[in-house]
């Protein structure tokens, strides 16, 4: 049995903000530990109440909610073997009629954190993790990832490929549209870098199909028949799907209307996997929403 690393506060600075796309940066930290024990996969947690600027906001949401904002969860986009951390952060949106509650976190980190900046984060911590073990479970790995699912998924195909195990990678990425993409470029280098372990289908729901030379691009959503394109071995593989999923908002309000909730991308992909007979135990699944 694999010992799990031990959850601790970190003082990090924030060495570095790259935008990754027009919602989405990734927050380089500076830990000043070269040796941070985590697996690919995994996701720190930052809490809200410890920025001034969020104060009153904070106060108000817990007044409104009758309880205390929780800290929020946010994957790692670095590897072990890297030597900063990096955590990726899309904005989240506030849709009226939809969203219960403007988002309080998300918007901050992705548009008001400057290099220099210092916070806390703990971690580490999910079970949405590479096994040790993989390498004697598989030897073909499927991604199915959408927006910022790709998140966990990057650690953990930038550490297999850097470990240079003897597996290969396929990714499905949706995204609404190319400029939405994720890690697009990170994404090109290392499909030129590991051409016979990594191929790349992006399936962009909002944007018209457009010529990659390291990567394959369709249009619309993933759909049954090309994930059962994809895996032609589905008894095999070791799938890891990440992406938006039904929240208990989502399912306490169809309650209220007496309708069933409409499936989101994870419960879609969920679906198609069962019916082309993907075992389950070799399902590993993580949502947001």
């Amino acid at each position: 049995m694999v010992a799990r690393p031990k959850i601790k506060e970190l003082e990090v600075m924030v060495a570095e903000v790259v935008r990754e796309s027009p919602e989405a940066a990734t927050l380089v930290l500076f830990t000043g530990n070269d040796r941070l024990d985590y697996r690919p996969g995994h996701f720190v947690t930052v809490d809200p109440h410890q920025f001034p600027a969020l104060a009153r906001f904070t106060a108000y949401f817990e007044d409104m909610k009758g309880s205390k904002e929780p800290a929020r969860a946010y994957s790692l986009s670095s590897a072990p073997h890297e030597r900063s951390l990096a955590i990726t952060i899309k904005e989240e949106r506030y849709v009226p009629g939809l969203t219960r509650y403007p988002p309080l976190l998300s918007p901050l980190l992705v548009w008001d954190t400057l290099p220099g900046t210092r916070l806390i984060v703990t971690g580490f911590r999910g079970p949405y993790t590479l096994p040790p073990d993989i390498e004697n479970r598989t030897d073909h790995l499927i991604h199915i990832c959408a927006g910022s699912g790709i998140v966990p998924n990057m650690s953990i195909l930038k550490h297999a490929l850097f470990q240079e195990m003897r597996i290969r990678h396929t990714l499905i990425y949706t995204s609404r549209t190319w400029e939405d993409v994720i890690f697009r470029r990170q994404l090109e280098k290392l499909a030129a870098a590991h051409p016979d372990k990594l191929k790349i289908v992006h399936t962009l729901s909002r944007d018209r199909k457009r010529s990659r030379p390291f990567s394959e691009i369709r249009e619309g959503r993933v759909t049954e028949e090309m994930i059962r394109e994809l895996i032609p071995e589905p008894s095999s593989i070791e799938v890891f799907v990440c992406g938006p999923g039904l929240s208990k908002f989502d399912r306490q309000a169809a309650k209220e209307r007496g309708t069933e909730p409409q499936p989101r991308f994870l419960e879609s992909v969920m679906a198609y996997l069962g019916v082309i007979g993907v075992p389950k135990e070799r399902i590993h699944r993580e949502s947001y929403g």
